[in-house]
């Protein structure tokens, strides 16, 4: 085809008057909603939320002073005001403690705790907003009965439904009696970075309805990086909150998404709440005591006949699985370990996590945290784990691969010395892929008797179905 130079030219202008008129979109502001998966109603959130309340203001020294009670209050009620906030539903609070690291938290429910610390160190007061934003999006959004349900993913429904049927203690002391820990370390408190990340979105979003700037979010957290390692009053925010990857440009590049506004970084009250933080006195903890078991000793091996399972079944189920398993032997959650164990009444020594099952089994979930799980990978880590923990475990059959309920598995066959004198134990140990993360399980018996046994712990592996 003949091109002429004049048409040339017009081919060229119009491409490059196309390419002008392609700008780039425009970003899009996120929006969030709480996982579907969750054990707890938005009720029990501000239930469980309200009784772990009751125990920070046990173990920690609250601060009373309501010059500086309202400077907090303030902050915190305009950013529980904003609709993303869902303060119908959460009666959001914020008290102080008495504690000189740069933190805060916030419980199930609505509950916030900020440290002095955290206001000792702040530039302005939209720092402090976006602390206190980031943690109201960890409660609007429920990561923390979220995260609590992945990683107790077998014993949180058992316990609510006793709860529910009446049991003594409030909501929070019927998890912690099943060994189910939510406060301090335990899985309420501990975010993953998926969920970091969407309190800082959602916490900048927040805060910048409030009027506060969103651009000292990301000024806060560069601030926080750069300073850690100086000092150990910033050790615990970055410990309690992860960086999730890119923090600061997450936080910019949703800032270019949001409509335009006229920000405040401070209403004038910071210097003064600082000052009155100064004249405090030192810090001091409550703390509680902790008790400490005593390593259970090993003990003769009970007769078989009190041991051996029965022929007859019976079903355990909740929201989470079901299995069937023999009716003379017992089903009880370790209220220290927080795993689930099936076995005969004496078929384990000790309590908690000086227990050790010596006939039986023993079901533990291990939550990915929105990672997809390889069953593989996670089968080696599983085993490597329990032969360091135990320097007399060793692997008598490689891992062959199965399915259970339809989901990847595998079975990896162990021995270890018995909880019972004189004994040799054998081990089946099972993993099962799950959307959420790795189900396994610990069939155990005495090496004499496992051929016996076997059958039963097959039964018992066929029998299970997970909620779907």
């Amino acid at each position: 085809m003949l091109v002429t130079k004049k048409l040339l030219l017009v081919l060229t202008f119009t491409l490059a008057a196309t390419a002008a008129d392609k700008k780039p979109a425009p970003p899009k502001l996120k929006e969030f909603k709480p996982s579907k998966f969750n054990f707890f109603s938005p009720e029990q959130d501000v239930q469980l939320g309200k009784e772990a309340a009751a125990q920070v203001e046990q173990q920690f020294e609250i601060v009373k002073n309501a010059e500086l009670d309202g400077f907090i209050m303030n902050i915190g009620r305009k950013l529980a005001a904003q609709p993303q906030a869902n303060g119908a539903k959460f009666p959001y609070s914020f008290k102080i403690v008495s504690d000189n690291s740069v933190n805060a938290f916030a419980l199930p429910g609505g509950s916030a705790f900020i440290h002095t610390g955290l206001i000792a160190k702040a530039d302005n007061e939209a720092q402090i907003a976006a602390v206190l934003a980031h943690e109201i999006s960890h409660v609007a959004l429920r990561h923390g009965t979220n995260q609590a349900s992945k990683a107790n993913f077998m014993q949180i429904p058992a316990a609510i439904a006793a709860q529910m049927a009446g049991s003594s203690g409030g909501l929070l002391g019927t998890l912690e009696s099943a060994g189910i820990g939510l406060l301090a370390n335990g899985a309420m408190m501990k975010f993953s970075r998926s969920a970091e990340n969407e309190a800082d979105l959602l916490g900048a979003q927040i805060m910048a309805q409030a009027g506060y700037n969103p651009i000292e979010m990301a000024r806060f957290f560069e601030k926080l990086e750069a300073e850690t390692g100086k000092g150990n009053w910033i050790t615990n925010m970055m410990s309690d909150h992860p960086n999730p990857g890119n923090r600061v440009k997450n936080v910019e590049d949703q800032i270019l998404a949001m409509p335009r506004r006229d920000y405040t970084n401070d209403a004038g009250g910071l210097a003064r709440a600082q000052a009155i933080v100064k004249s405090l006195p030192p810090p001091r903890k409550k703390g509680t005591p902790s008790a400490t078991a005593s390593a259970p000793a090993n003990a003769p091996l009970p007769g078989l006949e009190e041991l051996r399972p029965s022929r007859n079944f019976k079903t355990a189920q909740n929201n989470a699985f079901s299995i069937a398993y023999p009716d003379n032997w017992q089903l009880q959650t370790d209220a220290q370990g927080g795993s689930v164990t099936i076995a005969p009444a004496k078929g384990s020594i000790g309590q908690g996590q000086q227990m050790q099952l010596g006939y039986g089994s023993q079901f533990n979930f291990t939550a990915s945290n929105g990672q997809a799980v390889d069953i593989q990978a996670a089968t080696q880590s599983l085993v490597k784990s329990l032969t360091q923990g135990d320097p007399n475990m060793k692997v008598v059959q490689n891992p062959s691969r199965t399915q259970v309920d339809g989901y990847q598995s595998m079975v990896t066959y162990m021995s270890t010395a018995s909880p019972f004198k004189g004994q040799t134990e054998s081990d089946m140990l099972l993993t099962v892929a799950l959307p959420q993360g790795v189900f396994w399980a610990v069939f155990v018996a005495p090496a004499n008797d496992f051929n016996n046994v076997q059958p039963t712990f097959t039964q018992m592996i066929q029998s299970l179905k997970f909620a779907r």
